[in-house]
C-alpha cells in the first residue's frame, strides 16, 4: 500500500502551483469585492493545458484520471484561490464526462477540443427551483419537432451562465406520468447558450462573487437532435456517470481551502504577540489548529481513496460521498478556526480568512446536502430502509 504521489503526479501539483502563484490572495480578494469572472486566471490554466487533464488525449486532453484532476483542484484551492479559482475551471475538468462516455465520435470532435483549449466555457443546467435535489421531478421540457427539440423551462444555481458559450442541459422529453419509472424520460443535451432564448439573472450571494450563480429562464430554445447525448430518455443514467467524480473534486477543493486557511492561521499565531508572547505558544490556540490539521489529513486520505477507486473502475459511490461529506466539514472547521485564531482581525477582509470561511460553505451545501449523503450511506452501505 503506497500513500505517496508518484513523480508525475507531484509534477502536476508543482506546475499548477506555479501558475496559481501569479494570482495571489490580493487578486482573489479584489474579485470577491468587485465581482467579475477571473478570465486571466482561466486563460493561464487553459494555456498551460490543464483544462483537459482528465479528457482523452485524442481530443487535446492529457488522458489522466480523477486522481490527477483532484490533485490539481486541491492545489488550486490551497493556493488561496479557494472556491473562486476552483469553480472557474471546475466544469471544464469533469463536466463533459457524459460526452466522453456516451457521445458520438462527431460530437466529441465538435465539443471537446474547444472546451479543453479554453475557447469555450460551459455551464451545467440540472437544478430547478421547485425540484431542488429531487432531480426526477424537474419540469423543463424538450418537445421534439422533426430534427430539433423546443425547450422551455427554468433552472437555478447555474454557475458561470453569465460567461458560458455552451450548456449541458437535462430536460424531460417524455412526461413523467407516461414512463414506467421516474428515472426514464429525461434526456441530456449539450447546447449553444443562445441568449436570445435564454434569460440569465444573477443571484447575489454570500461568497464566491468571482464566479456567478444564476437563475436561467429558457423560452423556445431550439436544439438540434444532433446535440442530444446518447438515446432519448436516458439522460438521468448519463449524468450519474459524472456524479462520483464531481464529489471527489469538491472534496479535494474543500481540503485545499482548509489547508489555505490553516496556513494563514498558523502564520498569524506565530507572529501575533499578546502578553509578551506569540499567541501560538498558548495551547488554547495551538491545539485547535492541530486538530484541524489532523481532520484535513483524514479528509485527504478519504478523497484520494475515492479517486483511486473510481480510476480503477471500481464502485466508488460510498467512498466519493463519504469523502465529500467529511472533507466539506473538515474544510469548514479549519476556516472557522482560522477566523477565531485571528480574533477580531479574522473578521477583517485584509487577512483573507473570512473569505475562505464564506467560500468553504459551498462544499457543505453543493452539489448534494450532507443529509442526503448520510441517507445514501445508511441505505446503500448499511442496508437500512430508505428514509425518504
Amino acid at each position: 500500500m503506497d500513500f505517496a504521489f508518484n513523480a508525475e503526479q507531484q509534477a502536476i501539483s508543482d506546475a499548477v502551483g506555479k501558475i496559481c502563484a501569479d494570482f495571489g490572495l490580493d487578486y482573489w480578494r479584489a474579485l470577491d469585492r468587485d465581482g467579475g469572472f477571473p478570465h486571466d486566471f482561466y486563460r493561464a490554466i487553459a494555456k498551460a493545458g490543464w483544462l483537459g487533464i482528465a479528457m482523452p488525449a485524442e481530443f487535446g486532453g492529457a488522458g489522466l484520471g480523477i486522481t490527477e484532476a483532484a490533485l490539481m483542484m486541491r492545489t488550486v484551492a490551497e493556493s488561496g484561490a479557494a472556491l473562486s479559482g476552483a469553480s472557474a475551471i471546475h466544469m471544464n475538468i469533469f463536466g463533459l464526462h457524459p460526452v466522453v462516455k456516451y457521445g458520438t465520435p462527431e460530437q466529441k470532435m465538435r465539443w471537446l477540443p474547444p472546451l479543453i483549449a479554453g475557447e469555450q466555457q460551459a455551464c451545467f443546467a440540472v437544478t430547478e427551483p421547485d425540484a431542488g435535489l429531487d432531480t426526477l421531478k424537474l419540469k423543463t421540457f424538450a418537445r421534439r419537432e422533426g430534427d430539433k427539440y423546443i425547450v422551455n423551462g427554468q433552472k437555478i444555481w447555474i454557475s458561470t451562465a453569465q460567461v458560458a458559450h455552451k450548456m449541458l442541459l437535462l430536460a424531460r422529453t417524455t412526461p413523467r406520468e407516461e414512463v414506467a419509472k421516474p428515472t426514464q424520460g429525461l434526456s441530456l443535451f449539450y447546447v449553444d447558450f443562445d441568449r436570445t432564448r435564454i434569460e440569465v439573472r444573477e443571484i447575489d450571494k454570500m461568497g464566491r462573487k468571482a464566479v456567478d450563480s444564476n437563475q436561467v429562464f429558457i423560452d423556445g430554445l431550439e436544439v438540434p437532435v444532433t446535440d442530444r447525448i446518447g438515446e432519448e430518455g436516458k439522460g438521468f443514467e448519463y449524468i450519474l456517470h459524472g456524479i462520483n467524480p464531481e464529489r471527489v473534486l469538491i472534496a479535494a477543493e474543500a481540503v485545499g481551502i482548509g489547508r489555505a486557511a490553516l496556513r494563514l492561521a498558523a502564520k498569524y499565531a506565530g507572529e501575533r504577540i499578546v502578553f509578551d508572547r506569540p499567541i501560538g505558544k498558548n495551547q488554547g490556540i495551538q491545539h485547535p489548529l492541530a486538530q484541524r490539521w489532523i481532520e484535513l489529513e483524514a479528509a485527504d486520505l478519504l478523497t484520494f481513496r475515492a479517486a483511486w477507486a473510481y480510476d480503477q473502475g471500481m464502485p466508488a459511490g460510498a467512498e466519493a460521498n463519504a469523502a465529500k461529506y467529511f472533507a466539506a466539514q473538515a474544510g469548514f472547521n479549519a476556516c472557522e478556526t482560522a477566523v477565531l485564531t485571528h480574533g477580531g482581525m479574522g473578521y477583517a477582509k485584509e487577512f483573507h480568512v473570512e473569505r475562505l470561511m464564506r467560500e468553504s460553505m459551498i462544499a457543505r451545501i453543493a452539489p448534494v446536502s450532507p443529509q442526503l449523503i448520510l441517507s445514501f450511506i445508511g441505505e446503500r452501505v448499511l442496508g437500512l430502509p430508505k428514509s425518504y
